[in-house]
């Protein structure tokens, strides 16, 4: 090291002795090697008007470079990817203003996000697929300073459950990131489910990570996404849809679609529906209601014993929970530790921004075309 100092010291003498030099010199200096930035927007581009919205909603406002026609450089060229659809890239900028900035701004104060917002958001059309895992990737928060969203070629905004899932829950589970990557979350959090993390294999667990305290697979792999997990999803998910969870998590779950291996695994209840159809339980009252959603997306409701549409009798097993966890207590601390991290850290209140979000969603479908003539409407 003492080495690498002194070298260091003698280039830098002789840097400073050359510039001393040069100074004496008659010589002028010349043009800047770097080109003058025209910012000025052409109002004759396709473009032009979704460009002049992001430039007063979020360059001039937050100072945020919003970026929908994905240059290279802003990518990860590991991943095969293309860029994000026009119109899509238009209800996207201002459903993230709705459901994202202009919360911030309501409850935390006009300063919040022009302090400690993403500087750059990218929009991919396409997801990025790790092959090596068999997962993809739907959203990124990198260094506190850029969020990307992908698969917005896929969006369908009259769909809430994927825009949730996709882009309401991703937008702010990816800023929690940023924000505990600026001041750290309390370590206790990390001692509520500690040993049932699995980092390599999350993705191949499935509804039963509720009843081990995860509020997602996702959530299962590690501290850091569990942590941002909960928060998105205690901000985005419904209240049926948080209560449901929370009954989940409360009652268990069994693994074993077999009648003669009940015990397999483990939790209280399970489906099985005797086809191929995918299931799940509702566990909205003590009548075993159980939700089946068909290859087309159709919802069928179901009591137990009773048959699907094709015949097969749809069973319900109750199983004895071996696990002895109490997967919504663990779900509950956590809130419980990021609604008070946010209080002192923030200075923010967890409960109001959840509700907000959860009014703005519930009417975001209603109000898109007033939300999309912010920009269609620009002259």
């Amino acid at each position: 090291m003492k080495k690498i100092q002194y070298y260091i010291s003698a280039l830098l003498l002789v840097a400073v002795a050359a510039m001393s030099f040069s100074s004496c010199s008659e010589d002028k200096l010349g043009d800047t090697i770097f080109p003058d930035i025209d910012e000025t927007l052409d109002p004759t581009s396709h473009s032009y008007k979704l460009d002049k919205f992001l430039k007063e909603n979020y360059l001039d406002k937050y100072n945020l470079t919003f970026l929908y026609k994905m240059p290279d450089i802003s990518t990860n060229m590991n991943y095969n990817l293309v860029p994000a659809d026009y119109n899509n890239s238009v209800d996207l900028a201002v459903l993230c203003k709705h459901l994202w900035f202009d919360v911030y701004d309501k409850v935390a104060g006009d300063d919040f996000l022009k302090r400690y917002g993403p500087r750059i958001i990218l929009l991919v059309g396409s997801p990025a697929i790790n092959a090596t895992s068999g997962s993809e990737t739907v959203g990124l928060a990198e260094g506190g300073i850029k969020i990307t969203l992908f698969k917005v070629n896929s969006m369908d905004v009259s769909n809430f459950t994927q825009m949730n899932e996709l882009y309401f829950h991703t937008m702010h589970h990816e800023f929690a990131h940023i924000l505990h990557q600026t001041k750290t979350y309390p370590t206790e959090f990390n001692t509520i489910s500690v040993g049932r993390y699995d980092a390599n294999n999350w993705q191949y667990r499935g509804n039963e990570v509720t009843s081990l305290g995860f509020v997602t697979p996702y959530g299962s792999s590690e501290y850091r996404e569990d942590f941002a997990e909960t928060i998105a999803c205690f901000i985005t998910y419904t209240e049926t849809e948080w209560n449901r969870l929370l009954q989940l998590a409360s009652r268990g779950y069994a693994t074993s679609a077999s009648e003669d291996d009940l015990d397999a695994v483990y939790y209280s209840y399970y489906y099985y529906p005797n086809n191929d159809t995918e299931a799940e339980i509702s566990y909205l009252d003590e009548r075993y209601v159980i939700t089946v959603v068909d290859e087309d997306g159709t919802i069928h409701l179901y009591n137990r014993n009773e048959r699907d549409k094709q015949g097969n009798r749809i069973v319900v097993y109750e199983v004895e929970d071996k696990d002895g966890i109490d997967g919504a207590d663990a779900i509950l601390q956590k809130v419980q530790i990021a609604r008070q991290w946010f209080h002192d850290a923030w200075n923010v209140d967890l409960d109001a921004l959840r509700q907000e979000v959860q009014t703005r969603q519930s009417t975001y479908w209603q109000d898109m075309d007033s939300l999309r003539q912010m920009v269609y409407g620009i002259q």
